[in-house]
């Protein structure tokens, strides 16, 4: 190894980390996919807390199970999102985290549709959100294992239209990038599992 290449490898590992990352194309689309996901997700979930909204809200037991099963999408896509930024870069393995919480926003999204009772805004942004989700899961298949260019610029192209239709629907305000919720508690298997 050569002394520049030494260089390179010293620091934090954090910084390693770092760099590692950025040696792999494809990381940052899967990480930028995932990320996307989990705010929305998040947008959905304060959405239903009622944050700011003068809305009608649904009945109060109706309303504790949305509110309880949007909680657990957002924190299943955040820990999709520490799964990702823990793990070695690995385009199969990476992919499969933005499909993790891409699936996880849609669930979210369903949620949001219930608490807005079907409205038309609402049942698009749901429907946006599947079709994301199934985007991001082709791009994750086998086959592709996350290094497909147009699965991956599909995805990608799915993950907007999704934000956009969360917009629509009020759930995100335009451009805002809302952070994942916190992950809660952490089981090893289960993290392992969201990597699988």
């Amino acid at each position: 190894m050569s002394e520049q290449n030494q260089d390179q490898g010293r620091g934090t590992p954090s910084g390693t980390a770092a760099h590692r990352k950025t040696e792999n194309p494809f990381r940052a689309s899967h990480m930028a996919r995932a990320r996307s996901a989990a705010s929305r997700a998040a947008a959905v979930l304060r959405h239903i807390e009622g944050l700011g909204t003068d809305e009608e809200q649904p009945a109060e037991d109706a309303r504790a199970e949305i509110l309880f099963k949007a909680n657990h999408a957002a924190r299943v896509a955040a820990q999709a999102i520490a799964v990702l930024n823990e793990s070695q870069p690995d385009p199969a393995a990476d992919s499969r985290c933005a499909r993790n919480a891409a699936a996880a926003a849609s669930q979210a999204s369903q949620m949001g549709q219930l608490h807005d009772d079907g409205s038309e805004l609402a049942a698009g942004a749901f429907r946006a959100a599947v079709k994301a989700a199934q985007a991001s899961g082709a791009a994750a298949v086998a086959g592709a294992q996350g290094e497909d260019e147009t699965l991956n610029a599909e995805a990608d192209a799915a993950e907007s239209t999704a934000v956009a239709a969360a917009e629509a629907a009020g759930w995100i305000r335009p451009g805002e990038q809302i952070e994942p919720v916190a992950t809660g508690t952490r089981s090893t298997d289960v993290m392992a599992m969201m990597h699988f």
